[in-house]
């Protein structure tokens, strides 16, 4: 921390005049509490002001340099001539209005201010063209017997010297917290969806209110996440034009392709844009089928009236009986075998031929009722030659 405060500078905040800009000034080892008048070292020479905060520490940032001295507390006599200096500005002011009359010159006065030591008097004015006030000048030397200034300024400035209310009702923003003027164009208004309407975007000086651009990086923001006007989107109600924006709320009404008639509102979130922006005459046509809220919607509902039995494959059908029935595999299987072979002209072994009716038995029992039935003999086997036994003998 220590070394943060070393870091940083002393200064004070000194107001020439009340409504005018805030200064820092180095109090030059000497204590000032707001409220206090004292006399400041400037480019003008010594002046009178008023601290507006005391002995505080900022940033070497926020110093514009060179930072010039406080001299001293004001004293009784810094102030009767304070006091003198304030009715002298009255009278130039005074006597410079029946000048400009009296030449009549194209030009508002706004303000006199008199130097402290009395070495100038310096006159603001306001002007729509160049005036050629070198005999105006003239005549005011001669009345003050001292150095005559005249200065112009603008109409935000003079707004800012002379003070007042706003529209809304507070003091002029210039006057109360803001230092310089920022750059206002009537392209904010557009931006926040303003009327374009002079008396109600323009302040008490006839420029655009400064307050334009206190919000125009929000609504630019807004903006970056909003659809443009005239878009073609998808909704879950169907596809539609951007017919208007809410930046504020975030949400947008759409109408409808099928139905032009109707007018729906939903939030940025809710719809899906499939051109950006008011069609052009090279951008190509968007198909039909291009929906990707609307279109999926509408497959979950056919999805779920739809209710499709299963579907069984003839293969399927055929394994079903054979894993209830596993005994008669075998015999079923052997069957078509042997059917192929006798086709093809071969002759069965005499080992599958004779295990064939035995896996059949326990089946044909099971289907009458467990009574098998007497065996055949089988005509293939081979019967003993007694002719070749007779002549052995």
């Amino acid at each position: 921390m220590e070394e943060q405060n070393k870091s940083k500078v002393q200064v004070v905040d000194i107001q020439f005049r009340p409504g005018q800009k805030v200064y820092y000034f180095d109090p030059a080892n000497i204590v000032c509490n707001a409220g206090d008048h004292v006399i400041i070292d400037t480019a003008r020479g010594p002046e009178y002001g008023i601290c507006v905060a005391g002995n505080h520490m900022v940033q070497p940032s926020e110093v514009v340099a060179p930072l010039r001295p406080v001299l001293r507390i004001a004293t009784e006599q810094d102030e009767k001539i304070a006091q003198e200096n304030q009715k002298k500005e009255q009278q130039a002011f005074a006597v410079c209005t029946e000048k400009i009359k009296e030449f009549e010159l194209d030009m508002q006065l706004v303000s006199a201010e008199c130097a402290f030591d009395g070495s100038k008097i310096l006159f603001f004015f306001t002007a729509d063209e160049r005036v050629d006030f070198r005999e105006l000048v003239k005549h005011l030397a001669g009345v003050f017997h001292t150095r005559i200034e005249l200065r112009q300024i603008g109409v935000r400035d003079k707004a800012k010297m002379v003070g007042g209310l706003g529209i809304c009702g507070r003091p002029f923003c210039c006057i109360s917290f803001l230092d310089d003027f920022q750059p206002v164009s009537i392209k904010m208004a557009k931006t926040q969806n303003l009327s374009l309407n002079p008396t109600k975007i323009s302040g008490t000086c006839g420029r655009l209110m400064c307050c334009l651009k206190y919000e125009q990086e929000a609504y630019e923001d807004l903006i970056r996440s909003s659809p443009k006007l005239e878009s073609f989107v998808d909704t879950p109600d169907g596809r539609g034009t951007v017919v208007e924006l809410d930046l504020l709320h975030q949400r947008v009404k759409v109408r409808m392709e099928r139905n032009p008639e109707i007018i729906a509102s939903y939030g940025n979130t809710q719809i899906a844009i499939l051109r950006s922006g008011k069609a052009k005459k090279t951008d190509e046509p968007i198909p039909d089928d291009l929906a990707p809220i609307s279109g999926t919607a509408k497959r979950e509902k056919n999805e779920e009236q739809l209710h499709l039995a299963p579907i069984r494959f003839r293969s399927e059908e055929e394994a079903v009986p054979q894993t209830q029935e596993a005994p008669e595999q075998p015999a079923a299987e052997s069957q078509p075998r042997h059917n192929r072979n006798r086709r093809r002209g071969h002759k069965l072994p005499v080992q599958k031929q004779e295990q064939a009716p035995q896996q059949q038995k326990p089946a044909q029992a099971q289907a009458e009722g467990d009574q098998p039935k007497p065996l055949r003999r089988n005509r293939n086997r081979r019967r003993p030659n007694k002719n070749a036994n007779k002549t052995q003998e």
